[in-house]
């Protein structure tokens, strides 16, 4: 198991993956529909285009179960209209949540001391080999699965 071989490190000793590919927390699909928070709505639109063009953005049915619920509820997205943007997400990789991948995640979710939810962002992130997670969620520099954490908004 991964997390077995692999636990949070702070100093960037852990193995990070060589990959191109950055998977992108909920939060950063969230805020490019967030007009209320007008700087990072601009950054992680500016991040997302750029993972688009270069088609290295990985996201998980996760996030995507994740941002719906976040745009309807917290920012008032019409339901019709974020199924629209959930369709534009097809331009990344999606990472299917398995039971497998479930199992990865509560043991890196008892290692680390982290949510369950973030813990499952990060061995999706793993999973797709993924060198860097964007997040606002968890703190940046830190390496857990071989997964680098940026905030962006930083």
């Amino acid at each position: 198991m991964l997390t077995q071989a692999i636990l949070a490190t702070n100093d960037g000793r852990g193995k990070i993956s060589m990959s191109g590919k950055v998977f992108l927390d909920t939060n950063i699909l969230a805020y490019a529909q967030d007009s209320g928070s007008p700087d990072k709505q601009r950054k992680s639109r500016e991040l997302i285009a750029k993972l688009t063009e270069t088609g290295g953005g990985v996201i998980s049915t996760q996030v995507m179960q994740e941002f719906y619920v976040t745009a309807t509820s917290k920012l008032g997205v019409p339901p019709l209209a974020a199924k629209g943007v959930l369709k534009t997400f097809a331009v990344f990789e999606i990472v299917q949540v398995s039971p497998e991948l479930i199992q990865e995640a509560v043991d890196c979710s008892i290692l680390n001391q982290l949510s369950f939810w973030d813990a499952l962002v990060l061995a999706s992130a793993a999973a797709a080999d993924c060198s860097k997670v964007y997040t606002e969620d968890l703190n940046p520099g830190q390496t857990i699965l071989g997964v680098k954490l940026h905030n962006p908004f930083l």
